[in-house]
């Protein structure tokens, strides 16, 4: 429940980011806070990309810890992209627009999910299929201009 709170929360402070106008989630440090979104799927952990090797995509800057990864990224930018633009799978389940933290992630058929934080993805690991079905229907109308 104090999770459910927290995200609440967040999503209030959140409320003045519009989707529209930020349809990927990212900070002064770019896209996944400067992760490479690549690695998540070939080394299956966070890896922090470098401001040297970088690509622009829906509007983000995307780090990369290496040429190789951003060419797979620039290849196929839709297979690598974060769902829900980057921000929190959970929170969007719930119907909150919330930021995420690339340490908690999950990879589930081939797509990547971000969390708000560790304790966040728990939550969201307890019914990972009703959260993206939740979530896949929040995210139409959050991002429909």
């Amino acid at each position: 429940m104090r999770t459910l709170a927290l995200i609440s929360l967040v999503a209030i402070l959140a409320a003045c980011t519009s989707i529209t106008s930020k349809p990927t989630f990212q900070t002064e440090s770019g896209a996944l806070r400067g992760y490479d979104p690549v690695a998540y799927f070939n080394e299956e952990r966070a890896v922090k990309g470098t401001s040297d090797i970088t690509t622009v995509h829906n509007g983000a800057t995307w780090h990369f810890s290496s040429r190789t990864n951003k060419e797979l990224f620039d290849g196929n930018p839709e297979k690598f992209s974060p769902e829900y633009g980057g921000y929190c799978a959970y929170g969007m389940a719930n119907g909150f627009v919330v930021s995420s933290d690339p340490e908690a992630f999950t990879i589930v058929d081939g797509k990547l999910y971000l969390n708000y934080s560790l304790g966040v993805r728990n939550s969201w690991l307890k019914d990972v299929p009703g959260n993206i079905k939740s979530a896949d229907k929040n995210w139409i109308s959050k991002s429909a201009k």
